[in-house]
């Protein structure tokens, strides 16, 4: 099996010709591709090309792709996007996605956003059977105190949310 197969880089390639145009569409589009690798990095792609419009079709990705890499992807890129709207998939995916990768990942980009709305989720997370998706609960609500008592600089607090 080849690891790296030569439709992926042709199609990669025809990606970056539809970022430099911001053709949204043609990744929303993309976001179905068999390939895993073209979801994650569709996903990414989305996210810079950002938007609230956006946050609607890595919240799909996030609840229902096959793959918990892809999922994970999605986890991480809600929380950079650092809108509100991405709040409830992540918390869903906190707490029900099956992948101890995927709510670790949720839990940390709650975290990262910041918002106090997210306390009662993270804190339901200090229960999870994961000790990783524990530690990442401890880690985003630490960021949660840190912004909600201390913080003088939120961009600070975001980077290191997480």
């Amino acid at each position: 099996m080849e690891v790296i197969p030569a439709d992926r880089l042709e199609l990669l390639s025809a990606m970056e010709e539809k970022y430099e145009k911001k053709d949204k569409e043609y990744f929303v589009h993309l976001l179905n591709n068999k390939d895993f690798v073209i979801r994650c990095r569709t996903v990414c792609i989305l996210v810079d090309m950002g938007g609230e419009d956006v946050v609607p079709h890595v919240a799909n990705i996030l609840k229902n792709d096959v793959n918990e890499l892809v999922r994970h992807e999605a986890a991480f890129s809600l929380g950079q996007m650092c809108l509100r709207s991405g709040i409830k998939p992540l918390e869903d995916a906190t707490r029900n996605d099956p992948s101890l990768f995927v709510r670790h990942e949720a839990a940390v980009a709650l975290g990262v956003i910041g918002s106090q709305d997210a306390k009662e989720t993270l804190q339901k997370a200090l229960e999870d059977s994961s000790e990783q998706v524990r530690d990442s609960a401890v880690v985003a609500l630490s960021n949660l105190k840190f912004m909600e008592h201390l913080c003088k600089n939120e961009k600070f607090a975001k980077l290191t949310g997480g």
